[in-house]
């Protein structure tokens, strides 16, 4: 008891030290404020990553993962308005800005790609990889598969910003959905979890428009809202099946506040084409990964169109 008493006492003033360069801890997210989640999602909230490290060459296994015995976390959002459809890639804990030390006991439903591939990664400062694993999710598109992952870390500092993402792909090796969560790593003290809040949600909503519509004239017509993760650009993508992109769109935003976006996206074919609408936001802090390029979400469905 001594030894532990002794210890403590060398290890506060060295905490209280680095902690005054080191990133702020957050305190917990009101699960019914939306704005204050939006802002901790943004551009600043993420750190710079990459993803250099090879993804292991073995076959990954089929797993089945119970559902967890204790209870989930429940939140209870105010809904935004169109913002009701939850997220292929739903974290259910840690919430934003949490403060982990490892191991992060890490809980997501998700509904995997069509290659039933799901990539889970945990990413620190300066593009370094703390944690990567790849793993095979049933699809069960009605509303996800649960799945739990313990994520081991080291870091030589007491504390520094990090995030997890977890994308998948369809059975032709293009993102199907791809999500973010924003967190702080610590090597040494007590989790601090805040709630998921509105980030259960994807962050847009289409009018009009579902997956495997069928669109002929040449132009998809699109409207709807969506929710920026940070201030920079917006990209609106049709991606052919082997992965050409044939008409894309550049949409501005104010801020990062839900915008409503009106636009087409005209496109010339000669053959009936399946094709997936892709949405998505880069972090240009990321050094750009070779699959994944610096997406810090990404949304997709699958169109048919016709010439």
């Amino acid at each position: 008891m001594k030894y532990k008493i002794l210890i403590a006492a060398f290890a506060i003033p060295l905490l209280s030290a680095c902690l005054q360069s080191a990133v702020p801890v957050s305190t917990p997210l009101p699960p019914n404020h939306i704005s204050t989640v939006v802002v901790l999602t943004g551009q600043a909230a993420f750190a710079t990553a990459s993803a250099h490290a090879p993804l292991s060459t073995e076959t990954p296994v089929p797993t089945e993962t119970p559902l967890p015995t204790t209870p989930l976390p429940t939140p209870t959002p105010t809904f935004e308005a169109g913002f009701t459809d939850f997220a292929q890639i739903r974290f259910i804990s840690p919430g934003p800005m949490s403060s982990l030390t490892s191991p992060i006991n890490l809980q997501a439903l998700l509904v995997s790609g069509e290659s039933q591939l799901v990539r889970v990664e945990l990413l620190g400062e300066n593009g370094r990889i703390l944690q990567r694993t790849l793993e095979r999710v049933t699809r069960d598109p009605n509303g996800g598969v649960y799945r739990g992952f313990e994520l081991a870390f080291e870091i030589r500092a007491v504390s520094e910003r990090g995030y997890i993402r977890i994308s998948s792909k369809d059975d032709r090796g293009r993102i199907q959905a791809l999500n973010t969560m924003p967190v702080l790593l610590y090597s040494i003290g007590e989790n601090q979890i805040t709630p998921i809040g509105n980030m259960m949600y994807e962050r847009v909503m289409y009018e009009g428009l579902e997956e495997g519509d069928e669109i002929f004239g040449g132009v998809v017509d699109l409207k709807g809202r969506f929710w920026p993760v940070n201030t920079q650009p917006v990209f609106l993508e049709l991606i052919q099946p082997d992965g050409k992109i044939i008409s894309s769109r550049v949409l501005d935003f104010k801020g990062i506040d839900t915008e409503s976006f009106e636009t087409t996206l005209p496109y010339k074919i000669t053959e009936p084409t399946l094709v997936r609408l892709s949405i998505h936001q880069d972090n240009l802090d990321l050094p750009s990964d070779p699959e994944l390029k610096q997406f810090i979400y990404v949304h997709t469905m699958e169109l048919m169109l016709y010439p």
